[in-house]
């Protein structure tokens, strides 16, 4: 009985409604449309290809060249490029962008090496992707190999551990699509916005807008501080990982 009058109370309410709205003309109803339609800015057009980056993308490595990268330690990277991909010069050191970056999508395929030394936890296929040279998104053979959930494949390393696992075996290439919103400091230092940062691992959601605390750390607790854009690290972690297909958009 109480449903029944709940549902004629609304019907007495919504039935003027419906005949004033009854009156109203086509051309008043698109008057009435237009009032919240915004036709400027028009948005740019972006070409996006299959297959390929999009066209406003800058394309970071293509498969020939080390070209716009540098080591870490000063001078050329040394990493090495075959077959298309760019492979980590064990004990050369982390190699950079030399441009320097803000708010971005970053594109990149990574690739472990097989597990033919009996290594486990980190110590199979570990390398990182740090946005600004700072914030670590962890690149680690994570299939089938247990070690702490805020270090594997997809984590914000020691910050954020990954919704699910979505890693790929061994010799398997995988993707990282990496939305990245950048800092924000006032003028003296102070943080304003804290970074933020969305991942996708081969197409599925593994950190969603995660907040991030601060400079990635292997010891201690993250903290900010200030700085500017900065460039797109890869990290040498001894092991024989291989990147192919990095591409960025500044935002």
């Amino acid at each position: 009985m109480k449903t029944m009058t709940t549902m004629a109370a609304l019907m007495a309410l919504t039935a003027p409604a419906l005949a004033q709205d009854a009156e109203v003309t086509p051309e008043e109803r698109r008057a009435q449309s237009e009032v919240t339609e915004v036709w400027e800015p028009v948005p740019e057009t972006v070409q996006t290809p299959e297959g390929q980056p999009p066209s406003d993308a800058i394309v970071l490595f293509d498969g020939t060249s080390l070209d716009g990268w540098e080591s870490v330690n000063g001078g050329p990277a040394e990493w090495t490029v075959e077959d298309g991909a760019l492979r980590v010069g064990r004990g050369t050191g982390d190699i950079r962008t030399t441009d320097s970056f803000c708010d971005v999508q970053l594109h990149v395929e990574w690739r472990s090496p097989p597990n033919d030394e009996g290594h486990d936890g980190q110590d199979r296929g570990n390398s990182g992707i740090f946005l600004q040279s700072r914030y670590e998104v962890q690149v680690l053979d994570s299939h089938e190999n247990p070690t702490y959930p805020n270090g594997q494949a997809g984590s914000i390393y020691k910050q954020h551990l990954p919704l699910v696992n979505a890693s790929r075996a061994p010799e398997e290439w995988q993707s990282y699509d990496i939305i990245f919103q950048a800092p924000v400091f006032a003028e003296g230092g102070a943080l304003r916005r804290p970074a933020h940062i969305t991942v996708l691992h081969n197409g599925v959601v593994v950190q969603n807008n995660a907040q991030i605390q601060g400079a990635t750390e292997w010891i201690g607790y993250p903290a900010y501080a200030a700085h500017d854009c900065a460039p797109i690290q890869l990290q040498d972690h001894d092991a024989d990982v291989a990147f192919r297909n990095i591409w960025v958009r500044p935002m």
